[in-house]
């Protein structure tokens, strides 16, 4: 039985997002309800991976068409582009993730020379017959045959110049009929082939050009940074055409069921009368609010609202809607369930709690570890002096400062030069999809909170202000100019945006904390007692409490990674549990680093032990600070890591030093025994050399200083009444034996601390598994380990077989490029290969110990995706830095309510 390609609107529903994309699964759901849906029918993402898989549309596809167009055309009387009141359908993309970077939509498909003159007939209305017949072409010879969408601008701008009027729809018969061949010559000259009369060919052509729109590179781009997989597809939905520019009594609209900005409650949306669909995304033309259309038509208005209603208590969920309203008639053209901010992704989760819409769980699902993090990133300081440029459409929140860029060539390039920009434009549209990624914010002079640049920020978590009318952008030029100003701007500026206010600023802008870091730091009572407005209250209280929720639910603890007391601190304040990670060689650089070359150069065990000697009381005093700040928390110390090299001088300085002394009679000696020393330790891969526990053994004396450290510290503490809980930890172990000889002398220093001081030491001893060989042989190290904790940043090193300082500029942009990489394996886990290995050392450690615990201490622990795999795994904690914490304990609590883990099975 041949493949099902083709699903009309009424065999679908909004649970076959894989199948259908996700405009066509909610026009099938749509059409299910009963609302009002042009008829029509989808392709399926099927097809578009037959395609790309053979490079041909499959044969039975072609014939599934056929038999899907005739039932609307038997439904509707009408048949595709007839010579008279033809039928006319609309081709657009619908991956399951809604994709900035696909093809944009094509409007009027089944207009030609003979068909154009039916519908003026039809429709009584010979002005919108030769408009639509126009919007296609451009949008035909743009979208499908690649012709620079600029020939087409321009010669519509000519035109109406050339007529002395402003607007697309002040233009008449006339000057639409020359501008339709003008457009059709443009297609000659660019594309090589006239522009095709036939409806089908137009079909197919469209259809084809959909499929071929998932592999170009915005859509690759777009992929990568959203982390979508790129072996999805995309469906293809046909709809039956509805005009929104038959007359002042139509139009066209986007509307959101709460402010997708800030999650408020009320009517949100754009407006443009005379229009079709694709004018309002474009923002070419600033749109009339929503609350216009209600005393323009007040029956299509409430209609409409009433349909809002019941799509967001239907979805539960704050949905993004597309309409348009045929001279009184509404249609539904689209809605999904809606990108928003991070701050409306908060208040609308807790709002939807509160109207017993969801539970508190499932509000937990509706906000990421990733918005929170935007809801933590610094906002501009009111009580600085700012010079206000202009005052626009506050379309994506957030505080951005860069150079004012105006293309995305620049954008990138400056960006990859580690500047930061801002990307000027008129409008934006998916070409710009590069430039708006690099940037760190976007500006335009036309559109509003539904057009393209505000849709695709918001979902990119980009700071955005649009439909700044004040702005005069010459992208030619690359000039800025602003209305009662008599300065230039160029890409020499730097501007500030405020994408909360919509305001944007000359010059650097000074920031302070966010509300949301306010509360993250400082509690829920000081947070509210600064909170400017109601709408930052209620942010910061839905924050509270998602978190205490997620705190409440997660099975995974939380803690960080801290060197110094400070940081210590600042985990705790943001909610950490402990310390996983204090790494002690932080201890021993600085001004101590020359202790260490005493301790390397002693060539007598007296000459060691004074050079131990020095350093004891230095890390001694580090550790009594840090235990007094985790005073009842866990604090893993990981003893000394990097080799040998990083306390040394560099070889080469140091060989020029001493040959350029001893030329002039100056040398010290002991310059000369250093650089002896440095020689004999150099190494050509010291990160796989003499670093870790290897070093630990081979040089005498320094196990025992860090453990006694520890010890004396803690005794320290114990005697002032605190609750020192530290942990020791070993880097680098690949063998039992390592541990075990360590965990020896440890131990004696342990017990002799112990027996000096009257206070029992029993401090867990355990290590960390940061290569391959510990992991398949952790069932033998466990029996010396009271702990497990993955340093994930090396596995993925020794795993991967590379070194990441090396290789991360060199060929990690061509391997994502290629698809070798979805993402960085040090932003996020490889769970196929670094993963495996994580599961194998965490199911052969508990082999041994049922009740072991383990952690992972890597960059890893903080990544919201890692961290499920971490849950799934069945780990007891991870270990972040400070500013990840918040988001690491939101996460798990996600994570522990989405998937399963093994510690619950």
């Amino acid at each position: 039985m041949p493949t099902k390609y083709v699903y009309r609107f009424s065999e679908g529903d909004k649970d076959q997002k894989e199948l259908l994309g996700g405009k066509g699964a909610n026009l099938a759901e749509m059409t299910r309800l009963g609302l009002p849906v042009p008829p029509g029918f989808t392709i399926t993402t099927d097809a578009c991976r037959a395609y790309l898989a053979s490079g041909a549309v499959p044969e039975e596809l072609s014939v599934q068409v056929t038999r899907a167009l005739r039932e609307v055309e038997e439904e509707l009387g009408r048949e595709l582009g007839a010579a008279d009141d033809p039928l006319l359908v609309s081709v657009r993309s619908g991956a399951k993730f809604s994709m900035p970077g696909m093809m944009e939509t094509v409007l009027n498909i089944g207009l030609n020379d003979e068909s154009v003159r039916g519908l003026a007939e039809a429709s009584n209305d010979p002005r919108f017959a030769w408009d639509s017949y126009r919007r296609l072409i451009q949008m035909f010879g743009k979208t499908v045959l690649d012709v620079d969408g600029e020939h087409f601008s321009e010669a519509l701008e000519a035109k109406k110049a050339s007529r002395g009027v402003a607007l697309d729809y002040e233009l008449d018969v006339e000057a639409l009929t020359e501008l339709v061949g003008e457009f059709k010559e443009i297609v000659r000259t660019h594309a090589g082939i006239d522009f095709p009369l036939d409806p089908r060919a137009q079909l197919d052509m469209a259809t084809e050009a959909v499929f071929r729109s998932w592999n170009t590179e915005r859509a690759h781009l777009y992929r990568r940074r959203e982390k979508i997989p790129h072996d999805l597809g995309t469906a293809v939905n046909v709809c039956t055409m509805v005009f929104g520019n038959m007359g002042q009594t139509s139009g066209t609209g986007v509307c959101f069921t709460r402010d997708p900005s800030t999650g408020r409650s009320g009517v949100y949306g754009d407006y443009l009368v005379n229009a079709q669909g694709e004018d309002v995304v474009a923002g070419i033309r600033n749109t009339l609010s929503l609350a216009d259309l209600e005393s323009l038509d007040r029956d299509s208005y409430d209609e409409l609202r009433g349909i809002m209603r019941r799509l967001e208590t239907h979805y539960r969920d704050l949905c993004d809607i597309e309409f348009t309203i045929e001279r009184g008639k509404l249609w539904m053209l689209q809605t999904r369930v809606g990108k928003r901010t991070a701050a409306a992704a908060f208040r609308v989760a807790t709002q939807l709690v509160d109207e017993k819409l969801i539970t508190m769980d499932e509000a937990l699902t509706r906000v990421t570890g990733e918005q929170l993090t935007q809801l933590m990133f610094p906002q501009f300081d009111d009580d600085t002096e700012r010079d206000l440029l202009t005052r626009a459409m506050p379309a994506s929140p957030g505080a951005a400062v860069g150079r004012i860029v105006f293309d995305n060539a620049e954008a990138v390039s400056r960006a990859e030069a580690g500047e930061s920009v801002i990307l000027v434009r008129r409008e934006t549209n998916p070409d710009d999809l590069p430039g708006m990624v690099a940037a760190t914010g976007v500006l335009t002079a036309r559109g509003g909170k539904t057009s393209h640049a505000a849709v695709v920020a918001r979902g990119m978590g980009k700071t955005c202000v649009c439909g700044a009318e004040a702005l005069e952008v010459d992208a030619s030029a690359k000039t800025l100019r602003v209305a009662g100003r008599e300065e230039v701007f160029t890409s020499e500026d730097v501007i500030a945006i405020d994408g909360t206010t919509g305001e944007v600023f000359l010059g650097e802008v000074a920031v302070v904390d966010s509300p949301v870091m306010t509360y993250l730091r400082r509690g829920l009572e000081e947070a509210l007692d600064t909170a400017g407005d109601v709408d930052t209250r209620e942010l910061v209280t839905s924050v509270h409490r998602l978190m205490r929720h997620a705190d409440k639910v997660r099975r995974l603890e939380v803690r960080a990674n801290a060197d110094t007391p400070e940081d210590a601190r600042r985990a705790v304040h943001r909610g950490a549990q402990g310390v996983g990670l204090c790494r002690t060689e932080h201890m021993f650089l600085g001004e101590r680093k020359q202790f260490v070359q005493n301790l390397i150069l002693a060539d007598s065990q007296e000459g060691r032990e004074a050079a131990l000697a020095e350093l004891l009381p230095l890390q001694k005093g580090d550790f009594v600070e840090m235990l007094e700040t985790m005073d009842g928390k866990p604090m893993t110390v990981r003893l000394i890591d990097p080799p040998l090299h990083e306390f040394l001088p560099d070889i080469t300085e140091l060989s020029v030093k001493v040959a350029l002394d001893r030329e002039r009679g100056t040398l010290d000696p002991a310059d000369e025994r250093l650089l002896s020393v440095v020689r004999r330790n150099h190494e050509s891969n010291p990160m796989l050399g003499l670093r870790g526990v290897r070093l630990l053994l081979t040089m005498p004396g320094l196990i025992e200083l860090q453990v006694r450290a520890i010890a004396e510290a803690a005794v320290e503490r114990l005697a002032k009444g605190g609750d020192p809980r530290p942990e020791i930890m070993i880097p680098l172990v690949g063998s039992v034996r390592e541990l075990q000889v360590v965990r020896e002398r440890a131990a004696a220093v342990l017990a002799e601390v112990s027996a000096d001081s009257g206070y029992a030491l029993d401090f867990p001893i355990g290590c960390m598994i940061e290569l391959p060989r510990a992991a398949v042989s952790a069932d033998t190290i466990a029996e010396e380990a009271d702990f497990f904790s993955f340093g994930t940043n090396d596995l993925t090193q020794t795993t991967w077989g590379f070194s990441r300082d090396d290789v991360e500029s060199v060929f990690f942009k061509e391997y994502l490029d290629l698809g070798v990489f979805g993402v960085s394996p040090f932003e996020t886990i490889d769970e196929r290969g670094v993963g495996r290995v994580v599961a194998i050392g965490a199911e052969r450690g508990r082999e041994t110990k049922p009740d072991l615990k383990l952690g992972v201490c890597g960059e890893h622990g903080g990544d919201p995706e890692s961290i499920g795999f971490f849950h799934r795994s069945g780990l007891n904690y991870v270990s972040c830095s400070p500013f990840r914490v918040p988001v690491a304990r939101l996460e798990a609590g996600r994570v522990a309510i989405l998937s399963p883990s093994k510690a619950e099975d």
